[in-house]
């Protein structure tokens, strides 16, 4: 004798039904991604023992809740408008034969 499916999903503990619940209303969502940087992510995310799906969902749920980036965001010195301008200058004098060059020591950063 089958029993209908309401009645087996209210006969599951309360989780479960959270669960089964969930799963019903997911959505695929697609988008683009480096390659190296999803390999990288699938190694990250099985170390700690979860998939990126979940990495993601947590992700989402933090930022739902929170109503923001739940880390820094920020932009690489590198390409600030000062140092690209400083960047084109040394180019412009390359180019035109007025750069000069010195040996120097290496810079190491924290990163």
């Amino acid at each position: 004798m089958h029993m209908h499916t309401a009645a087996v999903r209210d006969s599951l503990p309360d989780i479960i039904r959270k669960e089964v619940l969930y799963l019903a209303q997911a959505v695929n969502v697609n988008f683009r991604m480096d390659a190296d940087l999803k390999k990288s992510m699938e190694q990250a995310c099985s170390e700690l023992g979860m998939s990126m799906t979940t990495a993601f969902t947590i992700f989402s749920k933090k930022v739902s809740r929170e109503k923001r980036i739940p880390f820094e965001v920020s932009v690489d010195p590198f390409y600030s408008e000062g140092n690209m301008r400083y960047l084109e200058k040394i180019a412009h004098d390359v180019a035109q034969g007025q750069a000069h060059f010195a040996e120097h020591e290496l810079l190491e950063t924290d990163d």
